[in-house]
């Protein structure tokens, strides 16, 4: 089981703060941009905000890129660009 987190601006147009995805349901080899494609499948509502290419993914708290590959346990988190000012 993978734990799917989402923040900010992103938690709030998909409605979701989180959600557990069975590491079985994702397609092999199992990578971010894989959860990504899930998820926009199995919540098609998600995908304009889950293909806009400034959303970040990071697993168990660090930045990857979509081919990084994903173990059971992990914990992914999704977040619009951080900006400083």
């Amino acid at each position: 089981m993978i734990r799917v987190l989402f923040f900010g601006q992103l938690k709030e147009q998909l409605d979701c703060a989180a959600l557990d995805v069975d590491t079985q349901s994702i397609a092999t080899p199992s990578t971010l941009g894989a959860l990504l494609q899930y998820l926009q499948n199995a919540y098609p509502q998600w995908c304009d905000q889950l293909q806009d290419k400034s959303v970040l993914g990071a697993i168990n708290q660090t930045l990857v890129s979509s081919e990084h590959r994903l173990l059971d346990g992990d914990e992914v988190a999704f977040f619009p660009p951080v900006t400083g000012g």
